[in-house]
Order: C-alpha cells, then structure tokens, then sequence
C-alpha cells in the first residue's frame, strides 16, 4: 500500500511538471505546425533564471511566498523576452518553409542557446533549494510529502483548467481554434494570423520558462538540462497527440505514473519504460491519442 501511495504520488508530481513545459510546445505546434526544438531552451533559461531570483531573494531576506512568487515572475520574464526575440527575429522568416527546415533551425539556435547561457552563467552547476525547504513537508500516514510539491501538482492543474476556459470561453481561444483548423480561410475572414502566431509562441515560451523555473528548486541546475527535457516533452506531446492540451495532459500522467512504477519497482528500465510507452501508443494510435489522422490538402 505505501509503495502503491508513493508510486501515485511520485507519478502525479512528474506528470504535472511534464504537463508545464508540454503544454507550452504542444499549444505551439497546434497552431503554427512548428515543431520547437528552442523550448529546451526556454526551459532552460527559465530555470536559470529562477536560480538567480532565488539568490536575490535569499539575500535580501524577503517572506517565502513573495520570494516564490517572484521566482515564478522573473522567470516567465525571461521566457517572454527570448521568445519575442526568436518569433520575431528568426521564426517569422521560416513561416512556409519545409518542416525539416524549421526544425533544423530550432535545433541550431537551441545549440547556440546552451552556448549563450554558458556565456552568462558559465559552467558551474546552481542549486536553489532554499524553496522547498521553506515549503516544509506534510506526513500522511506513513507517506512523507513535500508541500512544494503538492504546489507544484495544484499549478500545473490551474494551468490546465485556464488552458482549457481560455480555448474553449475566450475570444482569442475562439481566434486559436478558427487558426488551427484552418489558417487561410482564418486570414480570409480577417483574423491576424501573424499576431496569433506571435502571441501563441509568447505563451509557449512563457510556459516552457515556467516549467524549468519550477523544477529548479528540485534539481541541479546545469548546462545540458534543455536536452533531456526537451525529449521527454516530445514524448508526452507524442502519446497525446500534437497540438492537443487533453492529449498532453493525458501524455504526461501517463509518462509520470509509468516512469514512478518502473523507479520503484524495476529501477533498471527507468530511462526505457517512457519510450517504450511511446512506441506501444504510436502502434495502436499513430497520430496520438487524441488527435484523429487529417486530409492532407492538395
């Protein structure tokens, strides 16, 4: 019983910082078609960038909750300001360009990126634990919980239910949807494709900075962090079903709870058992779970 709490636990915590940094590249793709290799980067300076807010705050002796929040804001800031930069300075030039093209231009500013953040905050690992330290622990039983992760899950569903309210209850998800099914009859009646484009890679960006800032506090924040994040994040938006925030909630809880049963029960195929999902769903259900094939126009 205690390994079957932990195992949920474990899973559910891993699923919803997968679901931060997913549901930012999968929004991405559903409405530009781009497959973004930069938003490792973006979680990557994301959570650099909550390192430093850590520093700043720790010194100057702030109240916990502020400084958290603050580590949130900085963060996303970063992830706003590079993706501006990005959208506006390299992507709009690839607009209708080959995918293969895209993607190869993702993955070489992405390389120039791990240099740029060696240029800024050189080689030496950060830690920024002084969060969940603050946060405390909560002891249910004989199961032993971080509050900052119990934070962290309630986040990413916050994220989740504004993701879906903003899609399905706004205007500009209105906008997103008519964008997604079809953008040239989208820019016929009018609606500045362009500027959903931009905005909708800004939210990506600003997502991806989110996801790293959050698990900055957990991990070491190193050079090199971007790579493995980036795969895992593919991987969930893979079983999902590109451009689907159900699909990639569903590909992250999925991805969790496997990842969690195979760290405690059969620690050798941690790293195998993701991708073995992956590759049993992509059998079954080709374009992910919850997108259905399309016509290909002619």
């Amino acid at each position: 019983m205690l390994t079957a709490s932990a195992i949920l636990t474990d899973g559910l915590v891993y699923a919803a910082y997968l679901f931060i940094v997913a549901v930012g590249l999968t929004l991405i793709f559903g409405v530009m078609k781009i497959l973004n290799v930069t938003h490792g980067s973006f979680y990557a300076f994301g959570a650099y960038g909550a390192a430093t807010a850590v520093g700043i705050y720790t010194n100057g002796d702030w109240p916990a909750a502020l400084g958290f929040l603050f580590m949130l804001g900085f963060a996303m800031a970063i992830g706003l300001v590079m993706g501006i930069i990005l959208e506006r300075g390299l992507l709009r030039l690839v607009y209708g360009k080959d995918e293969v093209v895209i993607v190869l231009v993702t993955y070489a500013t992405f390389l120039i990126l791990e240099d740029v953040i060696g240029l800024v905050w050189g080689t030496a690992s950060y830690a920024a634990y002084q969060p969940m330290i603050a946060a405390g622990n909560i002891e249910i039983g004989d199961l032993v919980l971080s509050n900052y992760d119990i934070v962290l899950v309630v986040l990413a569903a916050v994220v989740a239910a504004l993701a879906y309210w903003s899609l399905k209850f706004t205007r500009y998800g209105r906008l997103l949807t008519t964008v997604i099914y079809d953008r040239e009859t989208a820019a016929a009646f009018g609606i500045n494709v362009t500027l959903v484009y931009t905005v909708t890679f800004l939210i990506g960006a600003a997502l991806g900075a989110l996801g790293g800032a959050v698990m900055a506090p957990k991990i070491s924040v190193t050079l090199g962090i971007g790579v493995e994040v980036i795969v895992l994040a593919f991987a969930v938006v893979a079983i999902g079903g590109m451009g689907s925030i159900e699909g990639a909630l569903v590909g992250a809880l999925i991805v969790g709870i496997c990842r969690a049963a195979a760290v405690h029960l059969v620690p050798q195929i941690e790293l195998f058992v993701i991708y073995g999902v992956m590759a049993l769903v992509l059998v079954a259900r080709p374009y992910g779970l919850f997108v259905r094939a399309q016509p290909r126009k002619i």
